[in-house]
């Protein structure tokens, strides 16, 4: 495994993960898929590390698929259901209930799956020039890496129709007007925005945070009874963890709170 085409930075309390293929504008192969994987398992691991930071080097964020990297054989049709079952669909489920806040950081184009790996994280600003795409019918393919889950619930049923079917670019501030991301973040200052986020997500109650990834997720296709009673169990097990004593305690005696994570 090429452990340098994903790199991590420590911080106090959280991680930079960067895509590092930038002649490739990041896209990913087998190898990023390996390195990706056990990057995010490190920070896991790791009870130090309180939120993570998911950006690319150079001047894209993720292409999406490395094309060069499907293997056509003569005579053959590839099958595509293999690195999404054994790649692409992990990789989104672990983004979603990775007990860690997620701040993604999109410093230039998100193109296919780019795109949506980026959607799949919780937090997500964008370099002023950044632009999202779903150029998937440009090679004759339907979204994926939850493309066709996410679009309608972040820029409605007409906007994610077009933008699928005509694989027109996005600029960030049209991302941000629709409520497909965050923010828009002047180029110069993306990362110092994304690392001021994840220091203050590394000191919150990062249990309460999880279980608020768990209830957002779930709330899509629960009904409203349904979800009432899941907030309920949540809020029962949170009850009991010492981080909501300590935030009453710190609340009326008017100081910061001191969480220490965990459930």
């Amino acid at each position: 495994m090429n452990k340098d085409v994903v790199l991590t930075e420590i911080r106090d309390g959280y991680r930079v993960i960067t895509l590092n293929r930038p002649d490739s504008l990041n896209a990913f192969d087998a190898s990023v898929h390996a390195a990706l994987g056990a990057a995010l398992s490190d920070a896991e691991a790791d009870k130090a590390c309180r939120a993570l930071i998911l950006t690319g080097s150079g001047r894209g964020f993720c292409a999406g698929q490395d094309l060069s990297a499907v293997a056509f054989v003569p005579g053959q049709k590839p099958d595509l259901t293999i690195t999404l079952d054994q790649n692409y669909n992990p990789l989104i489920r672990r983004l979603r209930k990775l007990p860690l806040p997620i701040v993604c950081a999109v410093n230039g184009v998100a193109a296919g799956g780019g795109a949506n790996i980026a959607f799949a994280c919780d937090i997500v600003l964008a370099a002023r020039s950044a632009k999202f795409i779903q150029a998937f019918a440009k090679i004759a393919l339907v979204p994926d890496c939850g493309g066709t889950w996410f679009l309608p619930r972040l820029a409605g049923s007409a906007r994610a129709r077009a933008l699928s079917m005509l694989a027109e670019p996005v600029s960030a501030e049209q991302a941000e007007a629709w409520g497909m991301i965050w923010k828009v973040i002047d180029d110069a200052n993306l990362m110092a925005e994304a690392h001021r986020l994840a220091s203050h997500l590394a000191k919150q109650p990062t249990g309460a945070l999880a279980l608020t990834k768990r209830a957002l997720d779930a709330s899509e296709n629960n009904t409203l009874d349904q979800q009432l009673d899941l907030e309920r169990d949540l809020q029962g097990v949170l009850g009991r963890a010492p981080d909501f004593s300590e935030g009453v305690n710190a609340f009326l005696q008017k100081r910061a709170p001191r969480f220490v994570g965990g459930m």
